[in-house]
């Protein structure tokens, strides 16, 4: 996985968590944040390998899906950028970044 597709979903995870399951949670921040491997993860909750690997795959489509459907992260990245960009107007684009 490349780093730039880590990064967006880690931005996701942080944005979307509570609306995870507990060990959706747990797995995902095992793996990306502690940076477990899936056989660490797997012999630490005593599953199998293929059932972290398949949780993961499942949280990651789902944050995907919340992103797709609700636009925070992509809001707040056209927030910052207005911010970053110190327009005098800043406010007013904000205003229509939020209402989209």
């Amino acid at each position: 996985m490349d780093i730039l597709k880590r990064e967006e979903l880690i931005s996701l995870f942080d944005i979307y968590k509570g609306l995870l399951t507990d060990k959706q949670r747990t797995y995902f921040m095992d793996y990306y944040y502690s940076d477990l491997s899936l056989a660490e993860i797997a012999e630490n909750y005593n599953v199998s390998r293929n059932a972290v690997f398949d949780m993961l795959k499942k949280t990651e489509a789902i944050l995907l899906n919340y992103e797709e459907c609700l636009h925070i992260h992509q809001k707040n990245d056209k927030i910052l950028e207005i911010i970053e960009k110190s327009k005098s107007n800043a406010l007013e684009e904000i205003k229509k970044v939020i209402e989209e």
